[in-house]
């Protein structure tokens, strides 16, 4: 019971600080100046990262499963950063379409909240969390075959527990 209620206290400390984090360390983050090491050096090592055959680079920090925002942050072949992206958009859900793959999804939206598998139905379903109003937590889902390729997409909410 005890650790239950350390855990979830701690969840909600975290959750409200990771943003303000964000905030300090994504202002020193300047486009056409701030170097890959830089970055690192402020943002910590990303999750993932992505090259690209021009030697553009994409680094991912997702910052699921609490929050509402996954970012994205490109550099040029020169390593000097280009933009941060918040890809959890309603432009991104928009743009995730029959036949995709799992990685595309994941270079679009960043890292799920969650992954679950629905072993009667051979499907599996990502959700990355939207946003949280009153007394319930969104998200966006998408659907994926036992191929990887996504089948559909949706949305559901959850209620947050009262206590």
């Amino acid at each position: 019971m005890f650790r239950r209620l350390l855990t979830g206290i701690l969840s909600g400390v975290l959750a409200a600080f990771l943003p303000a984090c964000d905030s300090v360390n994504l202002d020193k983050l300047k486009p056409g100046a701030t170097t890959m090491a830089q970055t690192r050096e402020i943002m910590g090592p990303p999750t993932m990262e992505w090259q690209e055959v021009d030697g553009s680079v994409t680094w991912e920090y997702p910052r699921t499963p609490n929050g509402v925002v996954n970012y994205m942050i490109d550099f040029g072949p020169d390593k000097v950063l280009r933009a941060v992206r918040q890809v959890l958009t309603e432009a991104n859900f928009a743009r995730v379409r029959e036949g995709m793959t799992r990685e595309q999804v994941r270079r679009l939206l960043g890292q799920p909240a969650s992954e679950q598998y629905y072993p009667l139905k051979k499907e599996y379903v990502w959700d990355w969390k939207t946003r949280t109003e009153s007394a319930y937590d969104y998200f966006f889902d998408v659907y994926f075959d036992e191929q990887g390729r996504v089948t559909r997409t949706g949305t559901h909410f959850k209620a947050l527990s009262g206590g």
